[in-house]
């Protein structure tokens, strides 16, 4: 039996009254940086995390967790190093 291939997203989507629609790129950031912001302002640095992977770049989990600490002010980052 075949699996059922699904179709690429190709473009950001965004949700609007419980409906997806599509959006530019500069307002799919903007709407994940303003809802990290909120949930940092709301209830402070820690109430937010990143989970990075481990099969990517020291360079990219690097630059993950410098985000994450220096604009968010969180030190909740695991890049699953264990395996």
């Amino acid at each position: 039996m075949a699996k059922t291939q699904l179709p690429r997203l190709k473009v950001p989507l965004v949700r609007e009254g419980g409906v997806l629609r599509e959006a530019s790129w500069d307002e799919a950031l903007a709407r994940a940086s303003g809802g990290l912001a909120a949930a940092r302002d709301a209830y402070g640095g820690r109430s937010v995390g990143v989970f990075s992977c481990s099969k990517t770049t020291n360079e990219l989990n690097y630059f993950a967790q410098k985000v994450l600490r220096s604009a968010l002010g969180s030190n909740n980052i695991d890049s699953c190093n264990r395996t």
